[in-house]
């Protein structure tokens, strides 16, 4: 059983499973500003990513704009057919697609008969909104993927177990007084514990893509990959971390329980 991901920065991955190609939370022209204040936080690539080709679903876990990109969602076909959270599926109609799907948690939507798309509880954003994680399944092998990019899940998680691939951050993120942002190692090292997946993808990462602004300078980073995979083996789970190079397709070998380069 194969599987193949592309990390495209950030929080934007292109999946191929069981023949489809689905593109998520895609950041990849333009800059990243949170509500126009790039006095506080902004985001650049060195230079625009090429859009894939090809895409048949456009997979959106949140509203906000590191997940919603306006400008990368302004330029992409507006025929894919896009499913994401309630509030991702708004700023996707709004920007004019055609095929919009809003999922609530534990909606399921199939794409081509061949593959599951489950939404489940993830980040909280706000006092009263829960934006979504997915559980993504080959319902010809079973091969099966989780996403939820700041490392926010609910117990009810472990009905789906066992999961082969987990795609979750691995860096904690924090704000004074306000606690953290992402759950990195914690949050990883739990859903290994839930899932017993083969692999772990990092997400929320920079590869080439830089920060700037005053929250910057505000946030406080701990962990990383090469800390979780010791945390993993410290325990005597065989779960592999691997961080793909940005931009380069990495196909997972799962029955081998291995993640080989394409």
């Amino acid at each position: 059983m194969a599987m193949d991901v592309t990390w495209l920065d950030s929080n934007s991955w292109l999946l191929e499973i069981a023949g489809q190609r689905i593109l998520m939370d895609p950041w990849l022209v333009g800059d990243l500003v949170f509500g126009n204040q790039a006095w506080l936080f902004k985001g650049e690539h060195p230079q625009p990513r090429q859009l894939p080709e090809a895409v048949d679903l456009l997979l959106l876990s949140q509203g906000l704009e590191d997940h919603a990109h306006p400008p990368t969602l302004k330029a992409l076909d507006k025929s894919i057919p896009v499913v994401g959270s309630v509030s991702a599926a708004k700023v996707a109609r709004e920007l004019g697609f055609e095929q919009v799907t809003s999922l609530s948690h534990g909606d399921t939507f199939v794409l081509g008969e061949t593959v599951s798309i489950k939404a489940v509880p993830g980040s909280p954003i706000g006092p009263t909104t829960v934006e979504n994680g997915y559980v993504l399944r080959d319902l010809q092998t079973g091969t099966s993927l989780f996403y939820e990019p700041h490392g926010f899940h609910a117990p009810a998680l472990k009905e789906d177990a066992p999961i082969d691939v987990v795609i979750t951050p691995v860096l904690d993120l924090a704000l004074p007084l306000l606690g953290p942002i992402i759950r990195g190692q914690a949050g990883a090292m739990e859903l290994v514990e839930w899932l017993r997946p083969q692999v772990v993808l990092p997400t929320a990462d920079a590869a080439e893509v830089k920060y700037s602004g005053i929250l910057l300078s505000l946030l406080k980073a701990v962990g990383g990959a090469s800390s979780l995979q010791a945390a993993l083996q410290a325990k005597g789970y065989s779960t592999q971390v691997v961080s793909p190079p940005v931009g380069q397709p990495i196909s997972l070998d799962l029955s081998a329980n291995s993640a080989l380069a394409s």
